[in-house]
């Protein structure tokens, strides 16, 4: 065999031929003869760390084409390779996979972000592919360049990444293929034999064929840590018949009935969870974050409820959009409570969205259960979990709930786990020092404010809590004899401790809008108020602004309505606006928080607070004149602005048409990034900016179509906003 192959490739060594031969094995030198192991050794001299992959391209016969692959061995590299020719539109019908042996340990995890020494193996991997309908003949080049910056990835320690831009680019070639997909969703035998090798055990797969079979089976080995060292595949018609000799990245063989188990479950659920990628916004995540679910579902080898609902392909396509919607929902609710999801997942089609005094009477009930304060505190954080789950879930699967609706769900869900915190708190002080009493010997009220989103009932995803604490007055505790304003104090500090929640996430208390800001009280005495918002006192213009949104969310209903009262006096006054100031202030805002260059969804000219401001500024001017402008919501003030004739009705269309637009995408933006304050939109022909267009349901010939939509719609409200706003204020 060597002097046959010199032969056949004379400018090689017969060193390097001879140690090629060498590392194959007796299947590699039984299959293939000297023409065909010369042109593999050829390739397998060319790669090295500069050039980690080689791609060698031949048509045969009946539109048929032989993909030859020589590269550096790095784990995981049969799966990308798979993904990569299903990427490029490409079937696999039969094929071989050959390691250089000895086999070496596997590469270290990829999360050590270092480049690593490249691996002392390569692979020789041999695929007879055939087009999918519809797509054109295979480019080498293209193919080899996008192996090459694959495995760069991969050398440098960021596999995730690697598999990450491989998963975009599949199911961004198989949307046309979504319907074949969904039909052949079917369940794959599988069978291990631990004798036929010394090293290796051998895992037998039969299934039916569908667009990209093979990179599913390939991907779920690779994502459990199991090492490929070679394959055979045969496809007979619909069913393809594959073979693989595997281990344990370890070196372990695949032994153990409960082993084998966990590694068949895992391989079929996330084979036929593939399936249902094109339905996720964000493939790549809903596959990594689909992965780390199942681990924590099979976690103690039980099966738990939602394995058999995911083995039976129920509610797949619904995780799939969720996981593929937000790393918001997955860290935040789906990994800490994954004990909810079968219920979720069956329920949330029939399962209504439940208003304030359904939530507080089932809540209410639940926590009189618990024995002590500190498992009713765990009880309400864990329902409050549970139930925004809910909301978040019926928000993106359902497309009847609306953007108010969702709003709505949210306050509503809020308002209620306010009220029942604010009762176990205040209970608690109670208990230890007695009621507040003021100087005539009656119970010191106190009431919770809401400001912002909280106070306009507009929550989005990780919408914090803008929160005002007012009690009546001076005096002291029952028992304790502690001053009021230490006990509420207290009160608030328990409060914020009480419910659980990210900085900058949903159900975190942002109190900075209080009087005097960080220097003042956590709680404030209604006499403060009063002193600091009034004409001449120490409150800024922007302050009077922010209390359009201000109403009472929890405490007592009574001392609410006075401090409401107050505010309607204060802010609806007739005092003159000083427009002047509030332009430079909102001037300030671009300068000094938005990055050179960059759009912000929120504060940029045209955004979001361009619609929000516009609104409250011509509800300061004409609040008092028009009681049906003292509303906290922004949709009811153009309304009414809109109907008052303040405003034109071209202006209301462009106002609340943008204001619609803007929260869609700042929800997109937070359901990713899980945060409130990051709105930078993702620079123009990113993948960032295609998968914010998937996730706003926009759609194209392909996803840079979608994306070219999108960036036509942010252009189109950010220059009519920004029209209408200069047009009736800088020109002040």
């Amino acid at each position: 065999m060597l002097a046959a192959v010199a032969a056949a490739c004379p400018e090689i060594e017969p060193a390097a031929i001879a140690e090629f031969l060498g590392r194959m094995d007796e299947a590699y030198l039984e299959r293939h003869g000297p023409e065909e192991i010369a042109l593999h050794v050829r390739l397998a001299s060319e790669v090295g760390p500069e050039r980690p992959g080689r791609v060698h391209l031949a048509a045969v016969a009946n539109g048929r084409y032989d993909v030859v692959i020589v590269a550096l061995d790095y784990f995981g590299e049969f799966s990308m390779l798979c993904g990569l020719l299903a990427a490029h539109g490409l079937s696999i019908e039969s094929g071989e996979v050959h390691t250089f042996r000895p086999a070496t340990a596997p590469p270290a995890a990829p999360s050590e972000r270092r480049r690593r020494p490249p691996p002392s193996t390569k692979i020789v991997d041999v695929f007879r592919v055939v087009p999918r309908r519809g797509k054109p003949a295979p480019d080498r080049a293209r193919m080899e360049e996008e192996l090459r910056a694959v495995l760069a990835l991969v050398a440098d320690g960021r596999s995730d990444e690697a598999r990450e831009r491989l998963n975009r680019q599949l199911v961004e070639s198989l949307e046309s293929a979504r319907g074949e997909l969904l039909r052949t969703v079917r369940p794959v035998e599988i069978e291990f034999d631990n004798a036929a090798l010394p090293a290796w055990t051998v895992m037998r797969v039969r299934g039916q064929d569908a667009p990209a079979f093979l990179y599913a089976l390939a991907n779920a080995l690779a994502m459990r840590e199991i090492y490929v060292h070679a394959v055979r595949i045969e496809s007979q018609g619909a069913e393809v018949r594959d073979e693989f000799e595997i281990a344990h990245r370890d070196g372990r063989k695949i032994e153990g009935e409960a082993d084998q188990h966990t590694l068949r479950l895992a391989i079929a659920l996330i084979k036929q969870f593939t399936h249902f990628l094109p339905s996720a916004p964000d493939p790549a995540r809903a596959l990594r974050s689909f992965d780390q679910l199942l681990d924590r579902l099979m976690a103690g080898g039980g099966e738990g409820e939602a394995l058999p609902l995911l083995r039976a392909g129920q509610g797949l396509r619904e995780l799939a959009q969720l996981l593929g919607s937000s790393e918001f929902l997955w860290e935040d609710f789906l990994r800490r409570h994954s004990e909810h999801l079968a219920p979720l997942l069956a329920e949330w089609k029939t399962r209504p969205l439940r208003n304030r005094a359904a939530l507080e009477e089932d809540l209410g009930r639940r926590l009189q259960e618990a024995p002590s304060f500190e498992e009713r505190k765990r009880r309400l954080n864990e329902i409050k979990d549970e139930e925004m789950l809910f909301v978040d879930m019926k928000h993106v699967l359902d497309e009847a709930v609306s953007l108010s609706a969702f709003e709505n769900a949210l306050t509503d869900l809020a308002e209620a786990v306010l009220s029942l915190a604010l009762e176990l708190c205040r209970a608690r002080l109670v208990e230890a020092h007695g009621p507040p009493r003021l100087a005539d010997g009656s119970v010191c009220p106190a009431a919770v404010m809401g400001l912002g989103k909280f106070g306009g009932g507009e929550l989005g995803y990780a919408s914090d809590l803008e929160l005002l604490v007012v009690y009546q007055g001076t005096g002291t505790t029952e028992v304790s004899g502690i001053e009021n304003g230490e006990l509420f104090e207290r009160l608030v500090q328990d409060l914020v401790e009480t419910l659980e929640a990210r900085e900058e996430g949903i159900f975190h208390i942002d109190l900075r809008l209080r009087p005097h800001g960080k220097k003042g009280p956590l709680a404030s005495p209604l006499g403060l108020l009063r002193e600091y918002y009034r004409s001449g006192g120490d409150a800024h213009p922007f302050e009077r602004q922010a209390l359009v949104k201000m109403r009472f969310v929890a405490g007592d209903p009574a001392f609410g309505r006075e401090v409401e009262a107050f505010r309607e006096g204060y802010v609806w006054s007739g005092e003159p606006w000083d427009m002047a100031a509030a332009l430079r202030l909102r001037e300030r805002q671009v300068a000094e928080l938005v990055p050179s260059g960059r759009f912000n969804v929120k504060l940029s000219r045209g955004g979001l607070v361009d619609v929000e401001y516009a609104a409250q500024y011509l509800q300061i001017q004409h609040g008092r004149e028009h009681a049906e402008l003292r509303t906290p919501r922004t949709l009811h003030a153009l309304d009414a602005l809109a109907a008052l004739r303040i405003i034109s009705a071209a202006e209301h269309e462009t106002l609340g048409e943008g204001y619609v637009f803007w929260r869609r995408v700042a929800d997109a933006l937070r359901m990713v990034r899980g945060q409130a304050s990051d709105l930078l939109l993702p620079d123009e022909g990113s993948d960032e900016l295609r998968l914010l267009a998937r996730r706003l349901g926009y759609a194209g010939r392909d996803w840079a179509e979608a994306a070219a939509a999108l960036d036509a719609d942010i252009d189109r409200n950010r220059l009519a906003v920004q029209s209408v706003f200069d047009r009736r204020f800088r020109r002040l």
